[in-house]
Order: C-alpha cells, then sequence, then structure tokens
C-alpha cells in the first residue's frame, strides 16, 4: 500500500485525492494536467530538490522518490511527466552533492518557478545518452544551435527550460555529444515546434509530444556538457542515470500499489452468488492478492536502499548502472504484473475505461519503453557479472 513519507512530506493526503479525482477526466480528454501542476507548485513540490538557499525543500533523493510513489497512486500520468522536471532539479543536485556547480543554474531558476523539460529521447537512438542523431552546431560565440527531433517530451505544454542533447561533429575535437539547456522563447520565435501528436494507449495526460529542435539555440553558459560519445564515466551521466532510473521505478511502484489496494477494497466488497461469501474468502483469489502483495513489497525497500546510496555518496563503482538499470526492471515489470493480479481478482468492470484499474492498465504499459529497456538491463548487468563477449 502507499505510505506517507516520515520526516519530510509535501504531498498532503487533500491535495493526492484532488489530483487523483483530476486524473480519469485528463485521461479521457487527452489533456495536460494544467491543474495538477498549478497545486504541485504552490504546494512547492517543483522545488524538492532545491536548496533552501535558492527557496526550497532541500529533499533527498530517497524522500522524493517516495513522495513520487505516493503521487503516482494518485495519478501516474502526473507523476511521469512531473518526473522531467525532478530529474533535472535532482542532477543538479546530485552535482552539488559532489562538489560540481555546473548546474547550480537548474536550482536557482527552479526555485525562482522555472519548469524543465527533458529533451534527450529520440526515434531509433538505443544509444540514448552516449549519442544523438540531433546535431549540435556550434557557434561563434561558445553557444550551440540545435536540430532535430526529440520524441516523448513530457510537460510538453509546461516547461520552460528545455535540456537537450546533440552531436557537435564539426569541431575539431569532434564528435561531442552536447548537452544544453533551451528557453521557451524558442517556441515563440520559431527554432523549436511542439507537435500536438500525443494520442496513447495510456499516460495520456503527460502529454509528452514530438519536439522539432530547429535551430534551437543554447547559450555558452548553458552549454553543461561535450563528452566523447559512448559510455562515460562523467558525473552528469551518472546523475542522469541515478535520477531517471530511481524516479521512474518509484513512479510504476506507485502505480502497483495503488492496484493492489483497489483489489483488495474490491474483492473485501463483491461476494459471490454461488456461495454467499464475498470474494474475500475464496482462496485462489486469497492467493493471487498475497502473490501481487509480496510481488509489491519488493519495489519500496530496494528503491529506498539504492537512493539513499546516492544522497550518501556511496561508491558502487562500475556496479553503478547495474544497480540503478535493474532497480528501474524490476519495478516497471512488477508493476505490469501486480496491476494485471489487480484485475484478475476485480471482475470484468475493470475493463470499462471508467474503471481506475482499467486506466493503471494501460498507464503501467509505458513501463517498458523507457530507457533502459529490459534487453540492454540484462546486457548491462550480464557485462558487469560476466565481462563483455569477445
Amino acid at each position: 500500500m502507499a505510505e506517507s513519507i516520515p520526516g519530510v512530506s509535501v504531498l498532503s493526503d487533500e491535495l493526492l485525492e484532488r489530483i487523483r479525482a483530476r486524473a480519469a477526466g485528463y485521461d479521457r480528454d487527452n489533456a495536460f494536467f494544467t491543474e495538477d501542476l498549478e497545486e504541485l507548485a504552490a504546494a512547492g513540490y517543483l522545488k524538492a530538490f532545491v536548496p533552501a538557499v535558492y527557496g526550497g525543500l532541500g529533499m533527498t533523493l530517497a524522500e522524493v522518490a517516495r513522495e513520487q510513489q505516493r503521487l503516482a497512486g494518485a495519478a501516474p500520468a502526473t507523476a511521469l511527466a512531473v518526473n522531467m522536471h525532478l530529474v533535472w532539479t535532482g542532477v543538479a543536485k546530485v552535482l552539488r552533492d559532489r562538489g560540481d556547480d555546473s548546474l547550480e543554474f537548474v536550482l536557482r531558476e527552479a526555485g525562482a518557478g522555472e519548469v524543465f523539460g527533458f529533451g534527450i529521447s529520440e526515434a531509433g537512438n538505443d544509444l540514448v545518452l552516449f549519442g544523438s542523431t540531433t546535431d549540435a552546431a556550434p557557434q561563434d560565440d561558445g553557444g550551440y544551435r540545435f536540430t532535430g527531433t526529440k520524441i516523448f517530451t513530457s510537460l510538453a505544454p509546461g516547461w520552460t527550460r528545455l535540456g537537450v542533447t546533440g552531436l557537435d561533429t564539426t569541431s575539431a575535437d569532434g564528435p561531442r555529444v552536447v548537452y544544453g539547456f533551451i528557453t521557451r522563447d524558442a517556441v515563440d520565435d520559431g527554432t523549436i515546434e511542439i507537435r500536438d501528436d500525443w494520442d496513447t494507449v495510456g499516460m495520456r495526460a503527460s502529454q509528452s509530444r514530438t519536439t522539432v529542435l530547429k535551430g534551437a539555440y543554447s547559450p555558452a553558459d548553458r552549454i553543461v556538457r561535450r563528452l566523447a560519445p559512448g559510455p562515460n564515466p562523467d558525473s552528469l551521466v551518472f546523475g542522469i542515470f541515478a535520477n531517471f532510473e530511481l524516479l521512474l521505478a518509484s513512479v510504476y511502484a506507485g502505480i502497483g500499489a495503488r492496484a493492489l489496494e483497489l483489489a483488495v477494497d474490491t474483492v473485501r466488497r463483491r461476494t459471490s452468488l454461488k456461495t454467499g461469501q464475498p470474494y474475500a474468502a475464496d482462496p485462489d483469489i486469497r492467493f493471487r492478492v498475497a502473490s501481487a502483495a509480496i510481488q509489491q513489497d519488493a519495489l519500496a525497500p530496494q528503491i529506498q536502499s539504492v537512493a539513499s546510496d546516492v544522497d550518501n555518496l556511496v561508491n558502487h563503482g562500475g556496479q553503478w548502472f547495474p544497480k540503478l538499470v535493474g532497480v528501474k526492471v524490476r519495478a516497471t515489470e512488477t508493476a505490469r504484473e501486480v496491476v494485471d493480479k489487480a484485475i484478475r481478482v476485480s471482475g470484468g468492470s475493470s475493463y470499462f475505461n471508467s474503471s481506475e484499474l482499467g486506466r493503471l492498465y494501460r498507464d503501467v504499459l509505458a513501463g517498458i519503453f523507457h530507457p533502459s529497456d529490459d534487453e540492454s538491463a540484462h546486457s548491462t548487468i550480464a557485462n558487469a557479472l560476466l565481462g563483455p563477449v569477445e
């Protein structure tokens, strides 16, 4: 079951219930979660990782991960989209904690109310952070212009800052994967086009639309890395992996927890016409609910443990990436299985669009598409344990 954070908690039960009440409407209308975003901002949640010196809450990754589980239990698509802002602010915190102030502006601007989007994913790019199909053209002033197409850009209607990657193939030391940040002004001047093309099976309120960069400009002071393509131990790469995988795992853990909660409530209320007993007394249903609970119980402790290691600067060396992708895959795959079990014990009513479980069934499917996918994660872990194939 979803539970409250001991200590720091931003999301009150009342706020979560208001967010839950809007989720079905956003999904039905394929609409952006405008009211949710406004309330989360007003509650200070978008400043969770921002230190107090910049007006934030100074929360840890472990604390935010647990809050994201609660938010996802109320509205998965809202939680998934908010993740993208939290990833960038979380990366900035990871770097700051390690003595690197190269993303200090992210914390400062988030503290002032800016909302960060994540413009990394590209169709057919299975290198993810280690390569790009977007062109990054160096400018005389040290800035870059980015030209290419990004997909699954969550928060598309709401971000005011967009973190992007591109490949610089023209500089003398190229190729280099370039990381930079672009402001929303690029939409107004036509160098960014946000397509209204988000019509998906689930996670509809996230409005993760295609974003076309048409020479979008990032000034020199917003170019934060130029890295050689391929696997890289740079702290920025670690920060992105750590926050992305753990916060993503948190969203799907929250979906699983809510599905289990709904299943328990349903089988307690439903009565068998054949036996006259509540379905909660049926041994097959009891076994299936217990099986889902056993699976679900593994998620929160693993997320908490690994996130705490990030917070405490634990050095896992080459084992960090296997740990991070392992958490993500376990959470997304387990959540799908838990939702499936919840639907099986809850009956045919969950097949209707009006059913919250039916919506969770569609939302949880998105987990298989986020990096690292199942195949990539298994390859990462096999290489860590067995070494690369010669």
